[in-house]
């Protein structure tokens, strides 16, 4: 019978295709108390690294994982356990854990990636969560779904959760009608009637804002909230990475424009690099993606701006969430929006979701339970 006052801490599985992780170091020794949400250690993968955190309270019993070590998905790393539990029974637990196996961790991960044919064409989606708020995560250009892979269950645990490739994007058609933010938010609309979800709280990244944003301001009825992260919309500034993302056609281009995305560069990994040039290299991408960056980046300057027509109404409860080293969207533009929350992170870039994804968790849990 299991001990409810032991919780093994364990190499999580970051997205569908982790199959290990590399153990890069201990962030707290043991004896250390622990509270949700604290970082117990860094884990490394082929395309991204993160930390483990504290699902549970309790004190950090025993460190079982070694530094610059690799380990299959679901392999125990340590134990938490409460200071009454003898040193015995800790022993035995580690002794005897048994990691599920590959079948048993396919179980655990619900859907895999569904398809729905929308006006647009094939959209790849992935679903989470069976909560009576929906969530409707929506990535940034050149992104995909599995950019959520730090939030996405997370937000699950206590709402029905979408993330989609957007046209052009990951397994999304690679064709789209007259490619401009229009586009994309009729898109979005129409995967949201074909699934048959009347509304969602939207949860959108740079480009992906700018599309929560448009819906918001055409159908208000289909937005319960906005989370707006590192929001395109919300003014003309505009970097170079749209241009110098299409035009990068090797390692050597791309691996400096990536990143700009990151306060901590090194998350830019090898493997990283390499997705993202596979990904530009199939049929259709390179035509679509500079037919967006022209529409919606043309000339330096973002081209849409819908947070003006929501700054000068009543729109939905909005969030702004930002990373002061942004390098993309200036983190100035988090202030457009009269009366949003605003929270703005020192130590992260353009990509905040997943460089304070705790963090991010959170904020948008507690934005959605505040409505």
């Amino acid at each position: 019978m299991t001990d409810s006052r032991i919780v093994p801490i364990i190499m999580p599985k970051w997205g569908l295709s982790m199959k290990e992780g590399k153990v890069t170091g201990w962030l707290l020794d043991d004896g250390s108390k622990i509270s949700p949400g604290d970082a117990i250690l860094e884990v490394e993968t082929d395309k991204i690294a993160g930390s483990v955190e504290a699902n549970e309270s309790g004190v950090l019993r025993r460190r079982v994982g070694q530094p610059d070590t690799i380990y299959p998905v679901k392999t125990l790393l340590g134990v938490i356990a409460d200071p009454a539990v003898p040193e015995a029974e800790i022993d035995a637990f580690v002794a005897s854990y048994v990691a599920p196996s590959a079948d048993e961790d396919d179980e655990d991960q619900g859907p895999k990636h569904e398809f729905i044919d929308t006006r647009a064409g094939s959209v790849r989606y992935a679903r989470r969560g069976t909560g009576k708020d929906t969530i409707l995560l929506i990535h940034g250009f050149g992104g995909d779904l599995d950019n959520w892979l730090f939030n996405i269950d997370a937000l699950s645990e206590g709402a029905t959760v979408y993330a989609l490739d957007l046209p052009g994007h990951g397994q999304s058609v690679k064709k789209l009608d007259r490619p401009g933010l229009a586009a994309l938010t009729d898109t979005v609309s129409d995967f949201m009637e074909r699934l048959g979800i009347s509304s969602a709280h939207l949860v959108g990244h740079s480009m992906g804002g700018a599309i929560a944003m448009q819906l918001a301001a055409e159908d208000p009825a289909k937005v319960e909230s906005l989370t707006l992260i590192c929001s395109a919309g919300l003014g003309s500034e505009i970097g170079g990475y749209v241009e110098s993302y299409v035009a990068a056609q090797g390692r050597k281009d791309l691996k400096p424009v990536l990143e700009q995305l990151f306060a901590d560069k090194s998350l830019v990994s090898r493997q990283l690099v390499e997705d993202v040039l596979k990904y530009k290299r199939i049929d259709g991408v390179d035509t679509l993606l500079k037919e967006l960056s022209r529409a919606l980046f043309g000339g330096g300057t973002q081209q849409d701006r819908p947070g003006e027509r929501l700054a000068s109404g009543d729109g939905p409860p909005t969030l702004v969430i930002w990373g002061k080293q942004d390098e993309i969207i200036p983190a100035a533009h988090a202030e457009a929006l009269p009366g949003a929350k605003v929270v703005v992170f020192d130590d992260a870039g353009h990509m905040v979701f997943m460089e304070k994804a705790s963090d991010v968790n959170s904020l948008i849990k507690a934005h959605i339970a505040g409505i």
